[in-house]
């Protein structure tokens, strides 16, 4: 039996029910979530052990309260805040031209990508035709470079296909040229710091220790009576076998896959994939995007980060049907995954990002909820971990 720290409000114990479900039957090694309400802390939770696959003996160190994790893709809702705040503060045009801030990135056909199609996984530029080894990927450099040289692999707007690991250099070289800052920086001095996070995207030496270890686990098998488990399509599964497909190529712009647990890894600024965070900041991040947080120093729009206008072009549907890089139906707001088959939320509301491997984040403006999960354990699900799931669905039922 894990041994469950934390606490819930009133009405929320199915989501401490769920969680503890998670590692009885769902193969969670270190894990934690935390839900704000109106901006107000309704849950947070953690247990397990701080190394995946370390062997549970009594002098291996406890998951925290404090335990940051790093959250892969979920990087990219923190990620996509930054150009829709720089909007919002009229420093970028989502429907300008990318070339007008980044000159170079107009080579091989790419004059006409605007703003808005970078956010929404309709730039064509999902793969590399040369991967970058995992010390280019990290050095700031290599990786704009190999952006604004790829050729296109679809024409820029007419189809959207998710953009795995070049959203790192596409979106953080943007806001580098737009602000003379990078991401990171930005999202430290502008976000992290006025709301108390717990979140880096670049994580300071001083913070390692902290930081748990992720690992790859086998999720348990399903019980006989709860039925057999789904499997993929078999064109799911044959596009991640396939190295020559969209999807193989898109996973695989940083090759040979980069050590995740690597210092060098962790002090990098890559926000396709890179962000390091505690449950409690992922929730409350979300929390300061829909609404004020109580105990937050004074941000602008009336105390919390989007306004309105902001808020609806976040979750606004940009892009729906096939993808052409996950080979299922998805759904994209401006840089945020919205509620779907793929990737099911709160509600049809919801907006937020998945990381691959298990970890989760959103925001339900109709509800006023904010939720993270983070993990340790990686299992093989990319946009629908059950554990996540799990969480939401117990979320779900508190709220009726």
């Amino acid at each position: 039996m894990v041994d469950v720290q934390g606490t819930v409000a009133d009405g929320f114990e199915p989501v401490r029910d769920a969680f503890v479900d998670n590692f009885a039957r769902r193969g969670d090694r270190g894990a934690a979530v935390a839900v704000y309400r109106e901006g107000h802390k309704v849950v947070d939770l953690w247990a397990g052990v701080k190394d995946a696959h370390g062997g549970g003996g009594a002098g291996e160190a406890p998951w925290a309260q404090d335990t940051a994790q790093v959250v892969r893709s979920v990087t990219k809702g923190i990620a996509a805040a930054v150009p829709l705040l720089l909007h919002q503060r009229g420093q970028l045009d989502l429907d300008g031209r990318v070339g007008t801030y980044w000159p170079e990135f107009k080579a091989n056909g790419k004059e006409r990508v605007l703003v808005r199609h970078l956010l929404s996984h309709r730039a064509g530029l999902p793969v590399l035709d040369t991967p970058l080894a995992p010390v280019q990927a990290i050095d700031g450099f290599h990786g704009p470079r190999a952006v604004a040289a790829q050729q296109p692999v679809w024409e820029p707007g007419t189809a959207h296909g998710y953009h795995a690991q070049t959203y790192s250099w596409l979106i953080g070289e943007l806001v580098r040229r737009v602000t003379g800052r990078t991401i990171g920086r930005w999202i430290a001095e502008e976000i992290a710091r006025p709301l108390g996070l717990d979140l880096w995207l670049g994580l300071p030496p001083e913070q390692r220790a902290r930081v748990g270890r992720i690992g790859p686990v086998e999720a348990p098998p399903v019980p006989a009576a709860q039925g057999p488990r789904l499997r993929p399509k078999r064109s799911v599964a044959e596009a991640y076998q396939n190295p020559d497909s969209l999807t193989r190529r898109a996973f695989g712009a940083i090759s040979p896959a980069p050590d995740e647990n690597d210092p060098a890894y962790l002090e990098a600024e890559l926000p396709a994939s890179g962000g390091v965070a505690t449950a409690d900041a992922l929730a409350r991040f979300y929390a300061a995007l829909i609404g004020p947080l109580p105990s937050a120093g004074p941000l602008r729009s009336g105390g919390r980060l989007f306004a309105p206008a902001t808020l609806t072009l976040a979750r606004t549907e940009e892009s729906a049907g096939p993808d052409e890089v996950l080979v299922v139906g998805t759904r994209f707001g401006l840089g945020y995954m919205l509620h779907g088959p793929a990737s099911p939320l709160l509600t049809p509301g919801s907006f937020g990002h998945p990381g691959r491997g298990g970890s989760l984040a959103f925001a339900d403006p109709e509800s006023g909820i904010g939720f993270g999960y983070v993990t340790n354990g990686m299992q093989r699900g990319v946009t629908a971990d059950p554990r996540a799931q799990a969480l939401v669905r117990a979320l779900r039922a508190a709220l009726r």
